[in-house]
This record gives structure tokens, sequence and C-alpha cells, in this order.
């Protein structure tokens, strides 16, 4: 009797809950979890920002989204984006991501990140603390808080270098930043702001260090790495660049992070080592197998993208990128430069971005191809489509249709998880949110990307970057649906800043 009333009561548990309706439900999909492996047909019962059940069974919702034939996975993770901008975000979720961060550069302030979205966020943002912000602020007296914001002076120095900005260029006005040493003092003032920026839910620290390799010396750069140690937060760096394939900035930042314990993560590997990427990939390989808590990135695209007065091209870079005047293109116009103009817009403007082409298509793919490797946009700051920049809104489809589909490179499940779990488990222990991203199962943050695997391809170009990506049927974040059917959903903002306070 007492059998036959306990079936009684699962069964009538089981329907009950079958039956109740979730706010949301995806059906018929082809869910794809990387960390469970899990590849088959499902629904995705979904309330309030949670994921509540992944069933064979279908369900019922208040809002229902049919995902026949379509491709449901976790929502796609960005580490390495400097658009926290309307478009930016706009053309960041018709690729599929649901969480866009700015890790390399970072920011400074933090909480003053991506001003101008964080009240009307379409997709989840944040960022490490910059420490170039940093150095600006305190060599400088210039405040920044992000790629977006308007420089701002913030003492008497940042005064005077505010002139001299508009009578001798960035380049003179900010050599302290870009060029001169830290004295004690700096260093000890420098290391309070980090500590400040950790407080706030910095997402890490942000390095750009090729940037700024004449400045910083070996002395400062060792008083970052410890710090990163101390307060177990990873420093995404952008190590110092030598000639074509010189690997002597990665093993710079493979040694310091072996000696002090710091957790280290290389930007954009090909972009850094060029013809040796091969061997830039081993030695992290060999590194990790030493204990190393190393990872890298790679995007889909070859060539490069920054502003003109950038320190690295008042350096040999010609020598460094291997390449000349004729390989670099004025991005708002797709200029093909000389010497003549690419002087003339470095001295009238230091604020314009230019588009290098370095790279050749087999170092590209070679990064793709290595395991553990996650994918990236570094997507520069989409602010006007009057200005063209690079189309790494797209670098996410990309892999999808031109990697994964045409080329076959990798795998659909590999892909996915170098999209999604890997970016997240980077994160995830110092920012515990990250543990409910990247997946797809039940308790898991509902961000979800929903694509058809037969027609998804990128389709902005150098020429024209504003072009959404094809073949995206729904993007969910925190549970809300923001594009449906392939357009997006109006006056919905259920982005959130992420930082590693929150839970």
């Amino acid at each position: 009797m007492m059998r036959q009333l306990t079936l009684a009561l699962l069964l009538l548990f089981t329907t009950t809950a079958l039956a109740t309706p979730y706010d949301v439900v995806i059906l018929n999909g082809r869910v794809m979890d990387p960390e469970t492996g899990l590849d088959d047909i499902r629904h995705v019962g979904i309330n309030g920002n949670t994921i509540e059940a992944v069933s064979e069974t279908p369900l019922h919702g208040t809002r229902e989204i049919d995902a026949s034939g379509m491709v449901v996975a976790p929502g796609f993770i960005d580490l390495h984006t400097h658009s926290p901008t309307e478009l930016g975000q706009y053309y960041q979720l018709f690729d599929g991501v649901t969480t866009a961060l700015e890790l390399e550069a970072g920011a400074y302030p933090v909480t003053d990140y991506a001003g101008q979205i964080s009240d009307t966020p379409l997709i989840n943002f944040g960022a490490s603390v910059g420490y170039l912000n940093i150095r600006m602020s305190r060599k400088s007296g210039i405040s920044l808080a992000d790629a977006t914001a308007t420089p701002w002076p913030s003492t008497a120095r940042g005064w005077l270098n505010a002139l001299r900005v508009l009578i001798y260029g960035p380049e003179v006005a900010l050599a302290d930043t870009f060029k001169t040493a830290a004295t004690e003092e700096d260093l000890a003032a420098m290391r309070s702001m980090l500590n400040a920026g950790i407080d706030a839910g910095a997402l890490g620290i942000g390095l750009p260090l090729d940037y700024a390799s004449e400045a910083v010396d070996t002395r400062e750069l060792r008083a970052i790495f410890e710090l990163a140690a101390m307060r177990e937060v990873t420093i995404f760096v952008h190590v110092r660049r030598g000639i074509n394939g010189d690997p002597a900035g990665l093993r710079e930042a493979l040694a310091l992070a072996e000696d002090t314990g710091a957790s280290v993560h290389i930007c954009h590997i090909s972009h850094n080592a060029m013809r040796n990427t091969a061997l830039f990939l081993d030695e992290i390989r060999a590194a990790r197998q030493r204990g190393v808590d190393v990872t890298t990135e790679v995007l889909p695209y070859n060539a490069g993208s920054a502003p003109i007065s950038s320190a690295v091209f008042g350096r040999d870079w010609q020598t460094v990128f291997a390449i000349s005047y004729e390989d670099v293109e004025w991005a708002s116009t797709g200029e093909r430069l000389t010497r003549e103009s690419f002087n003339n817009y470095r001295e009238e403007s230091p604020r314009g971005v230019v588009i290098h082409h370095y790279l050749k298509e087999e170092w590209t793919r070679r990064a793709i191809e290595e395991p553990g490797v996650a994918i990236v946009s570094d997507l520069v700051a989409m602010q006007d489509r009057e200005k063209n920049v690079a189309p790494h809104n797209g670098a996410f489809t990309r892999i999808l249709g031109r990697y994964v589909r045409e080329q076959g490179v990798i795998d659909l499940m590999t892909a996915l998880e170098k999209m999604t779990l890997l970016p997240a488990r980077r994160l995830e222990n110092m920012a515990p949110t990250f543990k409910r991203k990247g997946r797809l199962q039940p308790g898991m943050d509902a961000d979800i990307t929903v694509f058809d695997p037969d027609t998804v391809i990128d389709r902005a170009t150098y020429r024209n970057p504003y072009q959404e990506a094809a073949g995206l049927h729904a993007v969910l974040v925190n549970g809300t649906p923001v594009m449906l059917n392939g357009t997006l959903v109006p006056d919905t903002w259920p982005g959130k800043r992420l930082l590693t306070t929150g839970t």
C-alpha cells in the first residue's frame, strides 16, 4: 500500500511539474552543453534569470520559442572587447554574444566603465582594472575610464598636458605615461590604485604592456605580478612585441607568472606571435604542464586595429610587423596609406583608427585548432556608423560559419567550448558569477544563444563592418529574450554589470 501511495505521489509531482508553465520555454532545439557533453534534442525551461529544466519531455511556458533545427547553446562570452557602446552591444548581440568584457585594456575606475550603456545594456558587461589608465592618471594627470570615455585632467599636471596635447599631440604630451619609468612613489601610488580597483570588483588586471614597453621596466612589471598573485586575480596581458615572431615578451610574462605564482592570460596569441604562433602555443602548453596558471585566446582575423597614435607606431613598426605603409589602411575610409599620409594622420588625427594587415591565415588557423584557446573579438569602439572599424563584430559567427561548417578546422562542440565554457572557467575562480555562465544546465544563468548551424555566418567586412551576422534565431540574456526570430526585441535591456563581488 505504501509503495503504491509513493508512486502515486511521485506521478502527481512529475505531472504537476511538467504542467507548470515556465516564464520562457525553448522547444525542440539541439541542446549543446560543452561541460557535460550533452548534444541532443531537449526542451529548456526558464524562470526568471535561471535555467530550471533541460527536459526530454516537452515543457510549457508563458513564452515559447520553437528552436526546431536550431542549436541551443550557452551564450557566448567575449573576454576581449573595447566597445561598450550602443552600437558595439547591438552588433555583438547579433554575433551571439551575451557577455562582453574589456579585460585587456581594462578601466579605471572600474565602476565608471561603459558609461554610455550602463543604464541600458543589451548584454552583460564588465572590465578588469586598467593598468595603463592608472599609469596615465598617476604619471600624466589624465583620467580616462575606458577607450570610449573623454579624457579629463585630474591634476594641475593634467591640465598642462591637456594643453600640450593640443600643441604637440598626444605622443609628446603623454610621454610620461608611455615612455618614463616609475619612481618608488609612483609604484606605491599605482599599487594602491590597483588594489582599489580590485576591491571595487574588477575582473582581474588589464595590462596592455606592449603599448608602454619603453616605460615599464622589470621592477615595475614584477610588482604587478606580485600584487596579482597576492590578490588571486588574473593578469590579462598584451605582451611586449618584438620583431615578427620574437618570443621574448611571452617568455618574460611566463617566467614572472611561474616565479610569483600569478595567474596570466595572454591576449590575442597570433597577433603577438605572428610567424611563431606554433612556438608560442608550444611554450604556453609547456608552462601549463609545469603548473603555471596560463591561458590564451585568438581572434579569427588576419589584421590588427589600433589608434594611429599608439606607441607601437612610434617604434620601427615596419620591422615589428614585417609590413609597410601600403599594408595599413585608414579605417574610416579604407584608404591605403603612404609614408606621407601616415605621418599626416599621426599628426592631425591621432585618435583615428588604422587597420594593419600583417597576419597569415595559417597562423590564425593554428591558434584556432589548439585545445584550450578561447575565441575573442578584440572589437574596437563602435561609436558612429559613419566611421568604419575592423569588422570584429562577426568573430563568433565567423568561427561557426567559416572554421566549423565550411572548413572543418574544429568541430561544433569544440567551437562552443572555446566561446562559452573556457572563458567562464578563466574567470570563475575570482568571480563566482561565472560558475553559472558558459553552461546550459539546470541552475545556470539563462544566457542562451540559438542559431541555425547550416546558415550561421558573419557578414561584416572591412569595407562595411556594420552588418548583422546571419543565422541567429534567438538570444536570451538573464532569461529575457533580446533577439527573437533574428530581430531585436525593442526596449529590452536585461544586461548587467559583472563584478567579482557578485555571487
